[in-house]
């Protein structure tokens, strides 16, 4: 099985110095106040906060932008694709 290395809360807390870190800590916090924890998806990304970031505008652009389907239809698609592609969650 594959193996991707994700940063953990522990070190998300540790006080480092630099630009990654502190863009994974902003990610990370903004993904706690959003859904009340991080979910997999997310902390998945989290060795890349570049990525993490660019996904999380994206998402907000989909889910919450201007569109002529409502945010329930939104859900319901993301739902389809999901089980479409065995998504498990």
């Amino acid at each position: 099985m594959p193996y991707i290395r994700q940063v953990s809360d522990a070190e998300v807390d540790e006080d480092e110095n630099t630009d990654a870190h502190k863009a994974a800590q902003r990610e990370l916090a903004a993904a706690r106040k959003r859904a009340g924890r991080v979910w997999n998806i997310v902390r998945i990304m989290t060795p890349n906060p570049a990525v993490l970031r660019a996904s999380m505008n994206l998402y907000s652009a989909l889910m919450f932008g201007e569109s002529p389907l409502t945010r329930a239809q939104r859900e319901l698609l993301a739902v389809v694709v999901s089980r479409s592609n065995h998504c498990r969650y």
